[in-house]
């Protein structure tokens, strides 16, 4: 970052900010927020805090802790709780929204184009390169994730436990999230030092000049916790969410598949502590195994497609709605996109409701006290338990995209010098992901055309 970027300390706050001018900037965040949670934490960050100095540093990374130890994406959650804090809760609901409903939109297009033209040798050989390349990534996430959250042997017998409970004895997902909190719990009471959440954001006196929501800016009275407003709030998202399934029931029942699909992405919404990839076994174990809205494949190809939109990683359900409408044909043969984004929307809905409500009941609280958050055992215990997950979730990836016929079929060598080769590029040359995935599509593009000729 150039020295013309930062402000210096003697500049005056900015002025307040229009609600039509941060809605200009929640839509554009939402529209380029590529690169996962760390580039959008970060786009956050160099915008909010760097150039624009709505909000100070400190106050920053107070919302942010906030929502790492919330379940749900903590970049959409973060966007939520600034916008929440500037404007209100419509306020929230737009900066949280914006941050998702470009990612729906483009989402459904290729979820479309995927059902539609998905057996097109160029659509084919494209996701044929890039399934490597996700297995790579997956793999890299795990190590990413493990190199911070293991930090003792205590932590690593915690992922390796979760890692046989869900690889070898087929453990539900909520379980070991729920055991592996419990284990951080009780470890943070008799062995504190062993589960104590380790690192920090970065060196919070950094100063940007003054901010419009600086350090000592006194808490807006919209934000201030009180118990009427906690229980108006909570009766409004309980009554969305009773809505919403209550219309389900009533109209379609309740085994029909949107039901089905609002009900189960409600509980995977709960569950998504330590990012999508956590979550993404749980989704599997429903969505594959026991809906079958989707084959196995095709949820390395969802993945593969959220890995390159703008938006939450998790917003790869919107594809296992969109394949999962598709496929059951909810409206009819004859209406299968409509079937699919009817349900990418429910399912998107039923996902991200939750995010919303944690943030609009516990900011103020957050804010009022502005206090050290006291969740950090029972986190480190379910982030190391996170890691054995993903480690499983690779393995998963792994075993489809070299086997695809299972292990007494054919070895796919060329996705094999794929998968290295995007694991190369990842570790040791640190390149991007989008850049990796595309690469990989290429070749496997070029597969698709060299291959009838070596037959």
């Amino acid at each position: 970052m150039s020295d013309s970027t930062v402000a210096t300390t003697t500049e005056a706050a900015p002025g307040p900010v229009t609600f039509r001018e941060a809605l200009g900037y929640w839509l554009r965040l939402g529209c380029i927020s590529f690169g996962g949670p760390a580039g959008q934490i970060a786009l956050m960050h160099e915008e909010l805090v760097e150039r624009r100095r709505w909000i100070s540093e400190r106050r920053f990374l107070h919302a942010l802790s906030f929502c790492m130890v919330l379940p749900g994406p903590e970049a959409q959650q973060l966007a939520t709780y600034i916008g929440w804090l500037m404007h209100r809760s419509w306020g929230g609901v737009v900066a949280g929204g914006l941050f998702v409903l470009p990612s729906l939109f483009l989402l459904v297009g290729l979820s479309w184009i995927y059902m539609a033209f998905g057996s097109v040798p160029v659509v084919a050989g494209l996701f044929y390169g890039i399934k490597p390349a996700v297995t790579a990534i997956v793999v890299s996430a795990a190590c990413r994730i493990g190199s911070r959250a293991l930090k003792n042997g205590w932590l690593w017998a915690v992922a390796v436990a979760a890692f046989v409970a869900i690889f070898a004895l087929n453990l539900p997902f909520p379980l070991i999230v729920l055991a592996a909190g419990v284990v951080g719990h009780f470890g943070g009471r008799y062995a504190p030092g062993r589960f104590a959440v380790g690192g920090a954001h970065g060196d919070t006196a950094k100063a940007f000049g003054a901010a419009l929501i600086d350090d000592d800016t006194p808490t807006p009275p919209h934000a201030l916790f009180s118990w009427t407003r906690f229980a108006k709030v909570l009766v409004v998202c309980l009554g969305l969410w009773l809505v919403g399934i209550a219309g389900l029931t009533l109209a379609c029942g309740w085994d029909a598949v949107l039901t089905q699909m609002a009900w189960f992405f409600t509980k995977a919404a709960l569950l998504t502590f330590g990012g999508a990839y956590a979550v993404l076994p749980y989704v599997y174990q429903g969505a594959v195994d026991h809906h079958h809205w989707l084959t196995a494949p095709q949820m390395i190809d969802g993945l593969a497609l959220g890995e390159t939109t703008p938006g939450p990683l998790i917003m790869v359900v919107a594809f296992v709605g969109f394949v999962g409408g598709w496929t059951k044909a909810i409206f009819g043969a004859d209406s299968l996109f409509l079937s699919g984004a009817v349900a990418a929307t429910v399912v998107t809905f039923f996902t991200f409701l939750p995010s919303f409500c944690f943030i609009l009941l516990g900011g103020p609280f957050i804010e009022s006290t502005h206090g050290n958050l006291k969740f950090t055992a029972p986190l480190t215990g379910i982030t190391a338990a996170v890691v054995g997950v993903i480690v499983n979730l690779a393995v998963f990836f792994a075993y489809h995209v070299l086997w695809p016929e299972g292990l007494s079929g054919r070895f796919e060598w060329l996705s094999a010098v794929i998968g290295v080769a995007a694991g190369i590029a990842l570790f040791r040359y640190q390149a991007g992901v989008i850049r990796v995935v595309l690469a990989a599509g290429l070749v496997g593009v070029a597969a698709s055309f060299i291959r009838p000729w070596l037959a």
